[in-house]
């Protein structure tokens, strides 16, 4: 019998592409989002890739009647929690937007999950957890700092609901994977990063000044202490993080975890400053940026990358796809897009 994983937010970036990951590897799939910040066009790339009517269900997680609807209406073995908001410059903004879509989603999730037996959590988490960490690479183990932002303060607090909850549920399991920085887009060119408005993640606002859509490209800050001055992150291939979740629920449904509440870095192991992505770009599509270095943004760390080496030996999972290959697809799906 096919195992059935919900996807929330799974009309979002990283949903649809992990959706794409579980059906080929086996999986039935159900997808609710609220398309706040995604299209249904991501829905119907998933199925054109899969070939798989997969179901769709357009529900706030928020609202708990509505989601509760989506319990009742299919038996779920597992789920990834994608839905909630995810732009640190924003939180700082709008933290009770963050607060409340972040941690009531989530809550209702979790409630739901025990009353209707759905044992098995994977919790899209993130590396903003760990802060400004004093060593790098950070490790699994390396200490929570306070919260940069209020978006990585949810992240925290999420974590700790999901292991408080595990383990008071006997049977319930969970699984935390806190990844880098996503980019690119499926090879296909069907699915991809498809913000609403003006771009928050550095990658979707480099295509689109390269398509001039956008007139500039904001490099916040040159001033960092890094070797160029500009900020350095662990950028990994979405298709390279979509089948880390997949890996993750393999894990609780196959009994291999070694315990009821893990977590996991999702990365490359390797930093990548602002200013080199810009140039790596530019130089693996043939194309000339134009860019200003702007003044530092709030929320922002100076620099953080992932030791990978637990994913790596228990999960059997590791990043595959280089920097050149996904910048080249990032730019092929912008050029897709443009033609719709």
């Amino acid at each position: 019998m096919k195992r059935c994983v919900l996807v929330t937010g799974g009309a979002g970036y990283i949903g649809s592409h992990t959706a794409v990951e579980l059906v080929e590897a086996g999986y039935d799939v159900v997808l609710v989002d609220n398309l706040s910040n995604s299209d249904e066009l991501a829905v119907e790339g998933v199925r054109r890739i899969t070939g798989v009517e997969i179901p769709f269900e357009k529900v706030d997680c928020c609202d708990r009647e509505a989601f509760e609807q989506v319990f009742r209406k299919y038996r779920f073995d597992a789920v990834i929690h994608f839905a909630a908001s995810k732009a640190v410059g924003e939180s700082v903004e709008k933290p009770l937007k963050y607060y409340h879509n972040n941690i009531f989603s989530f809550v209702n999730l979790l409630e739901l999950a025990g009353e209707y037996n759905c044992p098995n959590i994977v919790f899209s988490s993130s590396a903003t957890v760990y802060g400004e960490a004093d060593v790098q690479p950070v490790t699994e183990l390396s200490p929570r700092k306070p919260a940069s932002s209020p978006y990585g303060n949810t992240k925290q607090m999420c974590e700790d609901i999901l292991r408080d909850t595990v383990a008071v549920n006997e049977g319930m399991k969970g699984i935390a994977l806190r990844y880098f920085n996503p980019f690119g887009a499926h090879p296909s060119a069907l699915i991809g990063e498809l913000p609403r408005g003006v771009p928050q993640n550095l990658v979707p606002y480099i295509t689109q000044t390269a398509a001039g859509i956008r007139e500039c490209l904001s490099v916040f800050g040159d001033d960092y202490d890094t070797p160029d001055g500009s900020c350095i992150r662990d950028y990994i291939d979405v298709v390279d993080l979509a089948r880390a979740h997949v890996v993750a629920i393999g894990r609780m449904i196959e009994g291999l975890n070694k315990e009821n509440f893990e977590i996991f870095n999702i990365g490359t192991g390797r930093g990548v400053s602002v200013l080199e992505l810009v140039r790596a770009f530019e130089r693996v599509n043939n194309l000339k940026l134009n860019y200003r270095i702007a003044p530092r943004r709030a929320g922002d760390i100076t620099l953080i990358w992932a030791d990978t080496t637990l994913a790596n030996n228990e999960l059997g999972w590791r990043a595959e796809r280089s920097l050149d290959e996904t910048l080249a697809t990032a730019w092929k799906w912008q050029q897709e897009v443009m033609k719709r």
